[in-house]
């Protein structure tokens, strides 16, 4: 029995500041991002999906909402699919500028590994299988979409592949709009797939 699980990354959001959202509320996907959730909910319109599944924040439901529609679905919501704590939410930490700019602040950068400025990989990992996990039971035999943010879905494709945790945030094959799938025989995950239906 083969069950799928694609794990959306949601699409671009307005953001003008350039402040790191976090999980702070009000913050909509653009007109890109809208259009890019179309595209998934295109891409995936043909699959055998039973249910799909998102984060309570409004950037990955509105992401999921054209896909679940696609398939007469309403979007449910897991909180373990959440994006990751951090310290610095609602700060400019673009390179050059904002908090990197305070030494206040560099304390918090001490530790890459756990890391010390947000909530533990470990942790992420924990909670996001978990979230994978209900969602593959769900959906046993068929698919289902799960619609979380960047670093969440990056760290559940690590821990699935037994990779480690910690490592360079330039890296990670995660893009806006992009759908990590995880493919699974009974329990046992046998491949992982990666794709960017948005993409230009």
């Amino acid at each position: 029995m083969v069950t799928r699980v694609h794990v959306v990354r949601h699409g671009e959001v307005h953001n003008p500041d350039g402040i790191l959202y976090g999980r702070l509320p009000g913050f909509r996907l653009s007109d890109t991002g809208r259009a890019q959730a179309d595209a998934v909910a295109d891409a995936l319109a043909g699959r055998d999906i039973a249910a799909v599944i998102a984060s309570p924040l409004q950037r990955a439901q509105e992401t999921a909402a054209p896909i679940a529609a696609k398939h007469g679905l309403v979007v449910d919501t897991d909180p373990d699919l959440i994006e990751s704590a951090n310290t610095f939410e609602g700060r400019r930490v673009s390179p050059g500028d904002g908090a990197w700019r305070d030494l206040r602040f560099w304390w918090r950068l001490r530790d890459p590994f756990t890391p010390s400025w947000g909530e533990p990989y470990a942790d992420i990992a924990a909670r996001m299988a978990a979230a994978a996990d209900r969602a593959r039971a769900r959906a046993a035999g068929k698919e289902v979409v799960c619609v979380s943010h960047q670093l969440p879905v990056w760290t559940l494709r690590l821990h699935a592949t037994g990779q480690r945790l910690w490592h360079n945030p330039r890296r990670r094959e995660c893009s806006l709009a992009s759908v990590t799938t995880l493919v699974y025989e009974g329990d046992r995950l046998v491949d992982v797939e990666y794709s960017q239906p948005a993409a230009p």
